[in-house]
């Protein structure tokens, strides 16, 4: 059956904006998959490995091809541990607050975790990068204090969406979909509530299908 992997990088929790939104979409999609299982992945209470001493080093000695010592090989097993289970996944759901133009550094940690050569992407002289997720949905649920998909004065500022479509891009995802929640600190409190329930019908409706 169906697995999806549902990612959450927000600390706020109950007064997230794209926590509401990604657990009205999970509420909508148990009724429409009552058989797919489901799993979430709180970055904020999970234990990520840190990438120095033996681990950057195995990672070296997987870039160049060379054996890894027992103390690489060890230090890399919660890294290859973290890359399957979000390869184990047929479908990817990850909620994502802005945090200075860009995304939480938790986040930022687990993307640093799995994209790896052999395992997420490829590399070769004559093909380039190659991604290698294959016949996955990814959907990315934004929220933003300032408004950018709409102003083009400040559009260049986001390096949120624009980071995240091209990190699952490279890693071979072709069908990923978005839901943006957006200003939500320049609006009134009525304004956001408007915006926050717009997008959770969004997501309800996206759930049937995804």
């Amino acid at each position: 059956m169906p697995h999806l992997l549902y990612i959450e990088s927000s600390p706020r929790k109950e007064r997230s904006a794209s926590i509401k939104i990604a657990k009205a979409f999970l509420d909508e999609y148990k009724k429409t998959h009552p058989d797919d299982t489901i799993e979430t992945l709180d970055l904020w209470n999970t234990e990520l490995p840190s990438f120095d001493g033996d681990t950057i080093n195995a990672k070296y000695s997987l870039l160049h091809a060379r054996p890894e010592s027992d103390a690489e090989r060890k230090a890399w097993e919660p890294v290859a541990k973290t890359i399957d289970n979000f390869m184990r996944a047929d479908k990817i759901v990850i909620s994502i607050p802005m945090w200075n133009f860009g995304i939480p550094y938790k986040l930022k940690h687990f993307i640093d975790i799995i994209i790896q050569p052999s395992y997420t992407f490829s590399y070769s002289p004559e093909a380039g990068y190659k991604g290698l997720v294959k016949n996955k949905s990814a959907l990315l649920v934004f929220a933003s204090g300032g408004a950018y998909s709409s102003d083009m004065e400040t559009e260049g500022l986001d390096h949120q969406r624009s980071y995240m479509n091209l990190i699952m891009g490279f890693m071979g995802f072709t069908d990923i979909k978005s839901i943006i929640a957006e200003p939500m600190l320049m609006s009134t409190p009525e304004e956001k509530l408007e915006i926050i329930e717009g997008a959770k019908a969004e997501a309800r409706n996206l759930a049937a299908t995804f």
